[in-house]
């Protein structure tokens, strides 16, 4: 897992739809998990969807906290 692509999930923001400017890391389980039925967007965006889609999947939300707290200080 990519370090750089974790930080991002939590700088990148939906640019659209109801959780239109939430950070990716902070969308709800069940819209992450419509994207997964439905099908990701293409690109950057996408890729950063399914990577959150599976940390919330397999109970692994927790490994964004340490990059939580550097960004806090």
């Amino acid at each position: 897992m990519n370090s750089e692509k974790l930080a991002l999930l939590l700088t990148r923001e939906m640019p659209y739809g109801k959780y239109k400017g939430r950070v990716i890391a902070d969308l709800p389980g069940h819209y992450l998990g419509w994207f997964a039925r439905e099908g990701f967007p293409s690109g950057e965006l996408g890729g950063l969807i399914a990577l959150m889609y599976e940390l919330d999947h397999n109970d692994l939300r927790s490994l964004l906290d340490p990059l939580r707290q550097a960004r806090s200080r």
